[in-house]
């Protein structure tokens, strides 16, 4: 399990005691997502053909109007984001956040639009990093006048960037979010036993297959009735494909990402997300309670 943790460990011995002795089962269980994401790699990444018209085809999955109004809340909120972010010296986009992507516009219309329509009260998100996506959640649930963010992540072993998670959040909305610091593999199971049903479970942590499918397969279980489940970067691991195959989930929309510059990692150079709209009864009846890791 030899890595990039190690090789931090190495360089940066004294916090690297600090971070054993304080959280020795952490310290391990990173640097066993680290050895599986990175035996992943030689797989063929899984290919999508992207929905051009997925805002419509959501919004009349939904049997919501379209043209959406919403949208308009969305982009008139976004330029103001993008700038406090510049003003925190942020350059927001494609790997700004050591090697990942703050959220895209694409992704987050959609899980804008999602929670303006339909008013979830219990979302949880995985993978925080400067909090774009988190920024939205919570001004959309500002804007519904009820609901909760939790979200959960592990920040980094570089300590130089634990002061950017989050930043693109402020101090507005701390009686709707509840961080979590931790990896989802460890929290999520907990935490999802603790709130009981979710309406809304948005992952953006480590892209791994064996990482996404514990999450979608322990939120399922979860899942409100016509709860939502959105998946940022499905281009990157086959997570998405073998959930919704082993499931056989007929509601599933893609849309490209729309990285504010080309994300050169990218077969099509913009990233793609899913979401999977009712996840499968047979899931969501699966397994009992999901169970901690500690």
């Amino acid at each position: 399990m030899l890595g990039i943790p190690v090789r931090y460990l190495l360089k940066h011995p004294v916090h690297g005691l600090i971070d054993i002795a304080s959280d020795p089962v952490q310290v391990l269980m990173t640097m066993q997502d680290y050895y599986l994401e990175r035996r992943e790699r030689s797989r063929p990444r899984c290919q999508y053909q992207s929905d051009e018209n997925w805002e419509r085809h959501l919004h009349e999955s939904l049997s919501l109007a379209w043209p959406c109004e919403s949208r308009a809340e969305f982009w008139d909120l976004w330029p103001v984001v993008m700038k406090q972010l510049a003003q925190n010296g942020i350059d927001a986009g494609p790997e700004t956040f050591k090697w990942w992507n703050d959220g895209d516009a694409g992704l987050v219309r959609a899980i804008w639009c999602l929670i303006r329509h339909l008013k979830p009260r219990r979302i949880v998100e995985t993978g925080v990093a400067h909090g774009v996506s988190s920024r939205f959640i919570l001004e959309a649930l500002k804007a519904n006048g009820n609901g909760h963010l939790w979200s959960i992540d592990l920040p980094p072993l570089e300590r130089t960037l634990h002061q950017e998670i989050g930043v693109a959040v402020g101090k507005d909305h701390t009686d709707r979010w509840t961080f979590i610091r931790g990896s989802s593999r460890r929290r999520l199971p907990k935490l999802l036993s603790d709130i009981g049903q979710i309406d809304l479970f948005i992952h953006d942590s480590l892209h791994s297959e064996h990482n996404v499918r514990f999450e979608l397969d322990c939120v399922a279980r979860c899942l409100a009735p016509n709860g939502v489940i959105v998946v940022d970067d499905i281009d990157a691991n086959g997570g998405f494909q073998s959930f919704i195959e082993e499931f056989s989930v007929d509601q599933a929309i893609i849309g490209d990402a729309e990285p504010l510059r080309p994300d050169m990692r990218r077969p099509n150079n913009k990233g793609q997300f899913g979401i999977i709209l009712d996840a499968p009864v047979n899931c969501r009846r699966a397994g009992g309670e999901p169970q901690a890791l500690d």
